[in-house]
């Protein structure tokens, strides 16, 4: 199957005239998936997902060795590299109402175009987040260039993927999907259409239904409101069955099969693959490259797109490392190699119609 790519520039795709192959059908979920949540409806939600966590969260004798170690950016030979991150921004392809495209504006943002919708993953647009120094790569896609957005997927409420600042910038009836618990944040902020979700619960809107799964991580955003509302990611199926997982932010683990088997065919998976060292911290929480592939080939994703990497400096991996090693597992996997889609920030790539019915047919 060949899609087309570009840094630069990306073909539309050509159009399915008549009398041409439709996609073979999915293989059939287990368990079965539950009918489509409405969309905006009003539900009430635990106070805490604390027993949703996959590890314990660091107790003080974990606290006292990161403080003592102070592991928490690269040295100044991982540093230096930082000119060197792929940065290639591009206006978006032009994509008919059947394509999947997928544009990475950087860390865990990506535009997404799939069944005629444009949707938003965990859109940080800012230059500097809660916490963290500025970003060490441009935004891949100026936000005036952003066709109309149609929806906006959160995976949970860390500030390096809900960012105040930058969903400001959206009307106020964007739909919105997010985890368990997080609607009362979008509600304050007078958002009106937003559909909270469990794990393995799903909506639809226009015809592509949204289904949220978990992982392996936690929320926190105060002092006072650890795990209070959920974490997760989201699957994105349109009516012609092409399927985009966006892992959101996740550690490996036992999660990763049992989506790959309540949705099979999922034709690319957005995978975190920084932020990862010293793993006694992290691993629980954040996968590391090798970690990444393993998980694609869990959910039985025909291809991956790193993400999570190459943005913010949020722990102490030299910065070209996770490409690197991504790379190096990808083939040590035996996987093809255009089936990696390791996109400089702000580049693009279409999934052509016809090549996704030739690998179902």
């Amino acid at each position: 199957m060949t899609p087309t790519t570009t840094p630069a520039s990306v073909s539309a795709l050509a159009p399915v005239t008549a009398g041409a192959a439709v996609p073979q059908p999915l293989a059939a979920p287990f368990p079965p998936l539950a009918g489509p949540r409405p969309l905006g409806e009003h539900r009430v939600w635990p106070r805490t997902f604390h027993d949703r966590l996959t590890a314990p969260l660091p107790g003080l004798k974990a606290l006292a060795r990161f403080a003592r170690e102070g592991a928490v950016r690269p040295g100044r030979v991982g540093l230096a590299d930082i000119p060197r991150l792929p940065c290639a921004p591009a206006p978006l392809p032009r994509v008919d109402s059947r394509a999947l495209a997928v544009t990475w504006a950087g860390h865990a943002s990506w535009i997404v175009r799939i069944g005629g919708l444009t949707v938003l993953t965990d859109p940080v647009w800012s230059d500097r987040i809660l916490g963290t120094p500025a970003r060490v790569t441009p935004v891949g896609v100026p936000w005036a260039a952003l066709p109309p957005v149609d929806a906006v997927v959160i995976s949970h409420n860390h500030y390096d993927h809900l960012d105040a600042p930058t969903l400001r910038r959206l009307p106020r009836d964007t739909p919105v999907f997010a985890p368990a618990g997080l609607g009362r944040w979008f509600h304050r902020r007078r958002f009106t259409r937003v559909t909270e979700l469990d794990w393995w619960e799903g909506a639809e809107l226009a015809g592509v239904r949204f289904d949220f799964v978990p992982a392996h991580h936690w929320s926190k955003r105060t002092l006072v409101d650890t795990c209070h509302s959920l974490w997760g990611g989201w699957v994105l199926t349109d009516a012609d069955g092409q399927r985009l997982y966006f892992a959101g932010d996740t550690g490996y683990g036992h999660w990763f099969s049992r989506i790959g088997r309540r949705y099979p065919g999922i034709d690319l998976a957005l995978m975190p693959i920084g932020a990862y060292d010293p793993r006694w911290w992290l691993s629980d929480v954040h996968c590391d490259p090798e970690e990444a592939v393993r998980a694609a080939l869990d959910v039985g994703a025909r291809r991956m797109a790193p993400m999570h990497w190459g943005t913010f400096i949020l722990s102490a991996e030299p910065v070209l490392e996770p490409l690197t090693r991504v790379r190096e597992a990808w083939e040590e996997a035996g996987l093809e190699r255009e089936d990696l889609w390791d996109l400089p920030v702000g580049a693009s790539r279409v999934l052509e119609h016809e090549a996704l019915q030739e690998a179902r047919g």
